[in-house]
């Protein structure tokens, strides 16, 4: 579901509104401010546990949160998707998760973190998609579906916070939908690696729509996407408020303007070019035991 509103009713001649545009990467640093100032999180950075899965959108998380820099912010990820294929990165450079108990940064496994989840503690992981209704999927090409598979029962049973930050750039008409069309075993060809979508309910995803509630207290609708020559993926939004707050939220928003994308990996796995786009083939590149 989408992180609750709290829409304000705007009285007559009271709202303003502004058209803006942001590209995948302002949308991204735009969305991990709203992260670092949720209560839910503000409150485990007190009180309690927060795990940062890896992820490039989580990488601004942390940057926010921690007030950090994080560069290549490729090196907080696993899998993406670049140059027209998905991919994992095989850079041996990669960060760790960042876990934070009280808000300091400890030297243990998410999976041992989770092992000590309360309900207040804070589980965040980017997704591969969103949908309309507030679900979000992640693509999962492991064989037991890799960080979330450890994670989801854990925090479902437990019911702590798990905030999904996710642009639009992102959306497709349904999550659920998408899920039963996936699967890695099931494909005959892949242009990169084959993957599931795991899907994600119930869980508090975050987009710009969200952010900008969370951090002004205005009203934004998404109302176009796209792009070239480098915005690809960006995002127009009809925001709307009450002055005071439209002038904040559109600081926020030039505050953000210039981000740069997000840089490829340096090494990532084969082109499916060279496994003649055999998907079970590129499957077994990353999951090596499984040969049947």
């Amino acid at each position: 579901m989408f992180y609750p509103s709290q829409h304000r009713d705007i009285p007559s001649g009271k709202d303003v509104s502004a058209l803006v545009c942001l590209t995948p990467a302002e949308s991204k640093r735009l969305i991990a401010k709203a992260v670092a100032a949720m209560p839910e999180v503000t409150t485990a950075m007190k009180n309690g546990t927060i795990v940062m899965s890896r992820g490039t959108t989580n990488a601004f998380v942390a940057e926010e949160i921690l007030h950090i820099k994080i560069e290549p912010k490729s090196a907080y990820t696993m899998g993406c998707i670049t140059g027209g294929e998905l991919v994992a990165n095989q850079s041996g450079s990669r960060l760790k998760p960042f876990v934070l108990r009280k808000g300091k940064q400890i030297e243990i496994s998410p999976k041992d973190a989770l092992d000590e989840f309360n309900a207040g503690d804070v589980f965040i992981k980017g997704a591969n998609a969103v949908d309309p209704q507030g679900n979000a999927g992640i693509l999962v090409g492991g064989a037991t579906a890799g960080t979330i598979g450890e994670a989801w029962p854990v925090l479902a049973v437990r019911g702590s916070h798990f905030i999904v930050p996710v642009g639009l750039e992102k959306l497709v008409p349904s999550v659920i939908e998408a899920t039963r069309q996936c699967g890695a075993l099931r494909f005959k060809y892949s242009m990169g690696l084959p993957c599931g979508l795991f899907p994600l309910v119930n869980v508090l995803v975050v987009t710009e729509v969200q952010a900008l509630e969370i951090l002004a207290g205005v009203s934004a609708t998404h109302v176009a996407s796209g792009g070239i020559g480098g915005s690809e993926g960006s995002v127009v939004l009809s925001v709307h408020g009450y002055e005071e707050h439209l002038e904040l939220a559109f600081e926020l928003m030039k505050s953000v303007k210039g981000e740069p994308p997000v840089a490829a990996p340096p090494k990532v796995t084969p082109p499916a070019s060279r496994f003649n786009y055999d998907s079970l083939s590129l499957w077994r590149t990353q999951n090596p035991q499984r040969r049947k």
